[in-house]
């Protein structure tokens, strides 16, 4: 590539997995992420911005709590 076509080159950055958990009442589970991750690759999206941990329902098991004393456990 040219340093020319370099400069005019757009990259495109996608939101889609991400805004998409932020609206209401709309959700999707991993095999709908991965889905539409798949096409936008498909489509040559350069950068595919997926969201934060735990962003939707079910999205990961919660951890239990952990304990942040230092005692011993009572009997």
């Amino acid at each position: 590539m040219s340093a020319r076509s370099d400069n005019n080159r757009v990259i495109i950055f996608d939101t889609t997995l991400r805004d998409g958990e932020q609206s209401p009442g709309a959700s999707m589970n991993l095999d709908e992420k991965l889905r539409i991750a798949e096409v936008l690759e498909g489509m040559g999206v350069d950068i595919i911005e997926a969201g934060f941990p735990i962003a939707s329902e079910g999205a990961v098991s919660p951890a239990p709590p952990k304990s942040t004393s230092t005692a011993p456990p009572r009997p």
